[in-house]
């Protein structure tokens, strides 16, 4: 089977994934627990191994020990130059791209995937992967920086879209309006008046600039009374405190869908 889309960049670094990772492992872990077959693509990995290898140790730490990860990368010499670094039957790679190569796996991330593509490609890029996962399966796709500060991430499933996470290292956040940086490839372009994304990031820029007098007590007490400002102003913002003291915030998609 032909891999399907075009080689990326490839850039990568250790850790850069640690967000969305351990987003998944508390979010996404219900899926892998209850599959026959625990398997998870890693599409898309890039030059280098090192974050389809610690996706395979967060989720065995976290979710169940014999869960299988698989990276996928289009470029030949990136699947050789990875397989010094697998680990059989948890962890192993191979050449493939949105169709998956052949496999049906519970869940799927990719990570700064499509920024290089076309806005318009990335709905059939949803539909190709969701379409080949295990029943009940998923999509964790977006980006982030270079250091894993910022990122924001879509969930889809069989349905399409379900929901956009935004996340940031508090500690080096400058603004909420930062994250418009880093908005997965359906969203970036849309940050422009009259889109519900910019609506939100300016609620939230506002909500932040108005909880600088907690600013003393630590970036973590101004996140959280700037998501909770926020949600109390009518946006769906799931209320998991514990994940805001994380840095991240979790919107329903019908919330932010491009116009």
């Amino acid at each position: 089977m032909r891999p399907q889309g075009v080689v990326t960049r490839g850039t990568t670094n250790p850790n850069r994934l640690r967000r969305v990772d351990n987003w998944i492992v508390e979010t996404c872990g219900g899926r892998l627990r209850a599959a026959p077959d625990p398997l998870v693509v890693d599409l898309g990995y890039g030059a280098t191994p090192v974050t389809a290898v610690e996706l395979r140790a967060r989720l065995a730490a976290g979710v169940r020990a014999d869960v299988r990860v698989v990276g996928l990368e289009i470029d030949p010499v990136r699947v050789a130059a990875a397989r010094p670094a697998a680990d059989p039957p948890g962890l192993t790679f191979a050449r493939g791209g949105f169709e998956l190569a052949g496999l049906r796996p519970v869940l799927v991330r990719a990570f700064n995937v499509l920024r290089q593509y076309d806005e318009g490609e990335v709905a059939d890029a949803w539909r190709t992967v969701t379409d080949r996962l295990a029943p009940g399966g998923a999509l964790v796709e977006g980006t982030c920086d270079e250091l894993g500060r910022l990122g924001g991430w879509v969930l889809v499933d069989a349905a399409g879209p379900r929901t956009l996470t935004l996340a940031a290292k508090l500690t080096t956040l400058g603004s909420p309006a930062e994250l418009a940086e880093r908005l997965p490839k359906a969203l970036i372009h849309r940050n422009v008046p009259g889109e519900p994304i910019h609506a939100l990031l300016r609620d939230l820029d506002d909500a932040w600039r108005a909880a600088a007098p907690y600013a003393p007590f630590g970036p973590r007490q101004r996140w959280l009374h700037t998501v909770a400002a926020t949600r109390a102003s009518g946006w769906p913002i799931e209320h998991r405190p514990r994940r805001w003291r994380l840095g991240e915030l979790t919107v329903p998609w019908p919330a932010i869908t491009p116009l």
